[in-house]
């Protein structure tokens, strides 16, 4: 599932090789830069399956899509419904993207008891990951953000017990740096059990989508729409890291990005990470963490 084309140049839609006989999952693919990636890939053969915690949503975008699809009932948020969506899964997975995630909302509980942020953005996805891990056989795509660069795991208060939650701002980014972490530890372990499974990272920029407006603050709604209208690019142009990392070639646990405007927009390209988001020690921490919360591990 590679392009031609090196990572350097423009890169587009139009670059996307035939997938004609792929199957791909998309988390969260009813809106945002999840519908659109959710297009491109039908619109270029694949068989794509929508894992949504809203059904009806989920019917809906397909409407929109033109292409194979279909739509997959997934609450992140839940640990009994990820098991249920990995246990009703036959046949291969060509390519899973972990893009649904939510943003700065109220301090929430999932059902296990996890802040939902890291609940959702990362603990969610690392369990299905893992349990959907014996099926794929191409790549795996986390969607991360730049606000992973301000972000910090705190190993002794992951879930927000104890400290100080505020607007919530501290947990998104503690989740997108978890992101990274978490490709860079899978990655390491397909390589340690010498499977040619490839994670990726990726992150949309500034995208104009229903996820910044996912908090209860109205001074914070409000700002944010002001920026988003300055500076977003559309909900399709943010997609493009995200199909990049799916398809063109990219080095192992390797992050694309927007290459213009300081990373917020632009054609995509390979762009760095933090170096807490590179630091190893800390992925490996984080994945036994995680494992113990979820009760879920490397499966190879």
């Amino acid at each position: 599932m590679t392009s031609t084309l090196a990572p350097t140049a423009d890169w587009t839609q139009a670059d996307l090789p035939d997938l004609t006989g792929k199957t791909v999952i998309v988390t969260g693919g009813n809106s945002g830069i999840g519908l659109e990636a959710a297009r491109a890939f039908a619109a270029h053969g694949a068989h794509v399956v929508l894992a949504v915690r809203d059904e009806q949503k989920g019917r809906d975008a397909t409407a929109t899509i033109a292409g194979s699809t279909e739509v997959r009932q997934l609450n992140l948020a839940d640990l009994v419904s990820i098991h249920t969506f990995a246990a009703a899964w036959t046949g291969d997975i060509h390519l899973l993207v972990n893009n649904a995630g939510v943003m700065v909302p109220p301090l929430t509980r999932t059902a296990d008891g996890f802040e939902l942020q890291f609940g959702t953005n990362h603990l969610g996805h690392f369990a299905l990951t893992n349990l959907l891990l014996p099926h794929i056989t191409g790549r795996i795509v986390t969607v991360a953000s730049t606000v992973h660069k301000s972000g910090r795991i705190d190993f002794d208060d992951l879930n927000f017990t104890t400290r100080r939650y505020g607007g919530g701002s501290a947990g998104y980014a503690q989740s997108k740096l978890a992101n990274l972490l978490f490709t860079l530890e899978l990655q390491r372990c397909l390589t340690a059990a010498g499977s040619s499974v490839l994670a990726t990272a990726a992150h949309p920029g500034m995208a104009a989508t229903n996820l910044n407006s996912s908090s209860t603050n109205v001074a914070l709604n409000v700002f944010a729409k002001v920026v988003v209208a300055l500076f977003a690019q559309k909900a399709i142009d943010g997609a493009a890291p995200t199909l990049f990392a799916a398809t063109a070639p990219m080095p192992a646990a390797g992050y694309a990005g927007p290459s213009k405007r300081g990373g917020f927009a632009g054609p995509p390209t390979l762009v760095d990470r933090s170096a807490d988001a590179s630091d190893p020690v800390a992925a490996a921490r984080l994945w036994a963490a995680s494992e113990e919360l979820t009760g879920t591990s490397f499966p190879l």
